[in-house]
């Protein structure tokens, strides 16, 4: 009905256009690439993000394996140090990431992938974040190789520092700068639509479903969440850091006890589901539904979950205080094992534990309504935690991406007008609680997609650095 509305209404002609524009940029980024034969097919985006992972994975001599118990350690604050520069610690740092990668692909991607992928799909989006462990050590060693402190002692760091200030020590400035350029103007667009309005506009669905007073009162919605996210934002990454490192422990906490439940509940198929997550893992029909269903979880909706190879995490990570850069890049190594590997594997297990992925009563619903109905059939108050966590993980999301964005824009613009983003960011959050077209919101999101082409190119021509960098610190440190 809303989309009637929206295609009947004034902006009919503009969603025309946006869709025209969505069409270009799925072509060029979505398109397949076959392998075999037509029925197994991987998306030029998977492929170019998985195979720059595995090539990672292989320089950093397995660094997602080998370094995970060392970058524990540092999480927790063995090595921390109060004189290291930086504006946060490497735990803030952590959930701060985490706040905008954990979210609704957690919840409906990873069904909507089950549903289409079948549960072979759980063992492809486990691999892939397994191998993307090794694409945010090298992404976030970077942000913190190349970041600035400013004379007003901000951190600016991220992609657009290391592509412009790294490819220029190596005599490509030109193509350091047009790379950062467009990796900017890239984020601010994803940060206001797939990491802004589209939180709101899908979470908002989720909530009504619980809440049905808010369906018809959208901007309601809108409005309470754009009071949250201003009083957050405001305080820049300090308070953004402060708000994840409180939100981010209890959301996951909240959800995880609920799998938790389910799963010990029926202890006794989880051996039956896992032989069946392997089982269909490696015909073509999962094959390619894993395909599919990383794209889901990642892509579309969370940029790959854990945005490995996006280089949004990189910003974040930057304003951490360290000593050595690679230290930084340890920490960031567990986003995705906690995010992809952790979350999305027990939302998967309880989707094929409870046989709703397979319940035609229940194919016509969507990701979050789906694994709302599996986790209602074992706790019938489910429902409500789910809405409340829905709430929680689109909220955190927006104020993580909202320090994204505003670090491009000060990139571009300068420190001065950050106030202006500020503004512009707050609106959308209101507008995506009313906004009636899929259309603007499918670009936008694409947008964050699109980061991983200048951002990985650069992981390749300046991977040397990191990795010379892990030699010498490995040579202090022993992995322990």
């Amino acid at each position: 009905m809303a989309e009637e509305v929206a295609q009947k209404g004034l902006f009919s002609g503009f969603d025309v256009a946006v869709n025209k524009l969505n069409a270009i940029m799925v072509k060029l980024i979505l398109f397949d690439v076959f392998f075999f034969t037509d029925a197994i097919s991987i998306p030029f985006a998977v492929l170019w993000l998985v195979v720059a992972a595995l090539f990672l994975t292989f320089r950093m001599g397995f660094i997602n394996l080998t370094g995970l118990k060392h970058s524990i350690n540092v999480t927790r604050g063995k090595y921390d140090d109060p004189k290291d520069v930086g504006d946060v610690t490497h735990f803030q740092a952590l959930t701060a990431a985490l706040s905008a990668t954990v979210g609704l692909g957690n919840i409906a991607g990873v069904a909507i992938a089950v549903k289409t992928g079948g549960p072979g799909a759980t063992f492809w989006m486990i691999l892939v974040g397994i191998l993307g462990m090794s694409t945010k050590f090298t992404e976030c060693s970077l942000a913190q190789i190349y970041r600035k402190i400013r004379p007003d002692g901000k951190v600016m760091g991220g992609a657009m520092e290391y592509l412009s200030q790294g490819l220029t020590k190596k005599g490509m400035g030109g193509l350091g700068r047009v790379l950062a350029v467009m990796f900017c103007v890239l984020c601010i667009g994803g940060s206001l639509g797939g990491g802004n309005a589209f939180q709101v506009n899908q979470s908002l669905g989720a909530v009504a479903e619980t809440f049905p007073f808010l369906a018809q009162n959208p901007w309601l919605y809108g409005l309470i969440l754009s009071i949250l996210v201003g009083v957050v934002i405001i305080g820049g990454i300090k308070r953004i850091a402060t708000t994840a490192e409180k939100i981010v422990p209890l959301m996951c906490v909240i959800y995880v006890l609920a799998c938790l439940w389910i799963l010990l509940s029926n202890y006794s198929l989880i051996p039956a589901a896992f032989s069946k997550i392997l089982a269909e893992a490696f015909n073509p029909v999962a094959i390619k539904g894993g395909a599919i269903g990383v794209l889901i979880v990642g892509v579309t909706r969370a940029a790959f979950s854990n945005e490995a190879g996006i280089g949004s995490a990189a910003i974040a990570h930057a304003a951490a205080k360290t000593k050595y850069a690679v230290r930084e890049g340890y920490v960031a190594l567990l986003e995705p094992l906690i995010d992809t590997v952790l979350i999305c594997t027990m939302t998967a297990l309880v989707i094929v534990i409870t046989g709703a992925y397979a319940d035609p009563s229940l194919s016509e619903l969507g990701g979050a309504a789906l694994t709302s109905r599996a986790f209602g059939a074992q706790i019938s108050w489910f429902p409500i935690i789910l809405s409340i966590s829905v709430m929680l993980f689109a909220y955190s999301t927006m104020i993580s991406w909202s320090y994204y964005g505003e670090r491009c824009w000060t990139y571009l613009f300068g420190e001065n007008y950050t106030v202006i983003y500020r503004i512009i960011f707050v609106f959308a959050v209101f507008a995506g609680s009313v906004m009636t077209s899929t259309a603007v919101l499918e670009f936008s999101d694409l947008m964050i997609l699109a980061m991983a082409i200048p951002n990985v190119l650069g992981l390749y021509l300046l991977q040397g650095d990191v990795f010379k960098a892990l030699k010498k610190y490995q040579s202090k440190y022993k992995e322990a």
